[in-house]
């Protein structure tokens, strides 16, 4: 395998998802990017920026590039979405997974992608992981309107496979918009593609987790994914794991921490 050829082959799909990206933004009004947030090399490589969010509204200034301060409504980054086909999901999805929840929500929880229920109800973690994650919710006493749920990639995977460098791409500047539109206090990315693909890291779930990471300013924290803990069993070790970077979640929004009984 040409290992030259592949790598061209994902910095061009990478380039033509900025590009797509950049028409987007102009669609809606916005006629630059910063450069802090992005920046392309000569190869095509977009090298995201750990930048706070708050930079993206620096007015003309502050620099030539700047976008003007403009606030972005959860419902005006949708219909920008519209229905998407810059990436090859799109052409094996039944419903498009924009998120749900409350657009000011403190905390955010980020999966990977759509699973099969999902794609037919149109909404995310509505199977039986969503029920683990509503169940993870209320052990936090709090509500699923609470809060606000999304994915990595709005469309299906085929077979629920982990979504691919040029499908992450594509998708990810609309989640980097939708968490600058809710400017969450506390980003929770659930599972091992969630996590790296937030984090650009090939570092495993099992090392990510316990600690918070930053995310353009935001505290971020890795923890296992609601369908992990099916498999695994509802009392056991890897619950509890996740269980303990709820209560870091917790105490970093200063809201309460339950009590909770380990069964033996």
């Amino acid at each position: 395998m040409n290992t030259h050829s592949n790598r061209h082959s994902t910095q061009s799909h990478m380039f033509a998802s900025l590009t797509a990206y950049l028409q987007d933004l102009q669609e809606s009004g916005i006629d630059g990017i910063p450069t802090e947030l992005m920046t392309v090399t000569e190869a095509g490589i977009v090298h995201q920026q750990t930048a706070p969010f708050e930079q993206i509204g620096e007015n003309e200034e502050k620099g030539d590039n700047a976008v003007p301060e403009k606030h972005e409504s959860l419902e005006q980054i949708r219909k920008n979405l519209g229905e998407c086909q810059r990436c090859k999901l799109g052409t094996t999805r039944k419903n498009l997974v924009f998120g749900v929840g409350n657009p000011k929500a403190r905390l955010v929880f980020v999966g990977e992608g759509p699973g099969a229920d999902e794609d037919t109800q149109g909404e995310p973690f509505v199977g039986d992981a969503g029920k683990m994650l509503n169940r993870i919710i209320a052990a936090m006493e709090l509500k699923r309107e609470d809060v606000y749920i999304c994915n990595v990639v709005k469309c299906r995977p085929p077979q629920n496979r982990p979504p691919e460098t040029d499908e992450v791409a594509a998708c990810s500047p609309f989640l980097l918009r939708q968490l600058n539109s809710i400017k969450p206090e506390a980003i929770v990315a659930l599972g091992t593609s969630a996590a790296q693909a937030l984090l650009q890291t090939k570092v495993p779930i099992s090392k990510l987790r316990s600690k918070f990471h930053d995310f353009h300013g935001i505290p971020l924290m890795p923890t296992y994914h609601p369908s992990y803990l099916l498999r695994t069993g509802g009392n056991s070790d890897s619950f509890w794991s996740v269980w303990d970077d709820m209560t870091q979640v917790l105490q970093l929004l200063k809201l309460p921490v339950p009590n909770k009984s380990r069964k033996k």
